[in-house]
């Protein structure tokens, strides 16, 4: 993407804007083994009902999550597991950076010492 134009940009932003809440995350990584219905999410989130409700619409309108009915339960999906190598490269790079400060902090207290 060289220099792409902000209506190019706009559908990158609001997919990272989707992956932008801690809840919404949360509710991803429970569906990241197998489809649930929202009282499995409930539980193994902690998250409210409403909470659930509210952040699987968001997930499915994005499609990120799909929704499919069986019987009285409605099942959710992951559509695309690349959000979860997003994720990983993300928390590589946090954890490059907070080994990296870690390492200048330590370089500081030592010059304290002096």
């Amino acid at each position: 993407m060289l220099n792409p134009s902000p209506k190019l940009l706009l559908p990158v932003a609001e997919y990272f804007k989707i992956l932008s809440e801690v809840s919404r995350l949360q509710v991803l990584c429970s569906l990241k083994s197998e489809a649930k219905n929202v009282t499995q999410i409930i539980q193994e989130t902690g998250l409210g009902q409403a909470n659930v409700s509210k952040h699987l619409k968001l997930l499915t309108q994005a499609g990120m999550v799909t929704r499919k009915p069986e019987g009285i339960s409605v099942f959710y999906e992951i559509t695309d597991p690349i959000i979860f190598e997003i994720c990983d490269l993300v928390c590589e790079r946090l954890a490059i950076r907070l080994q990296e400060q870690s390492q200048q902090l330590d370089q500081l207290q030592s010059l304290r010492k002096l």
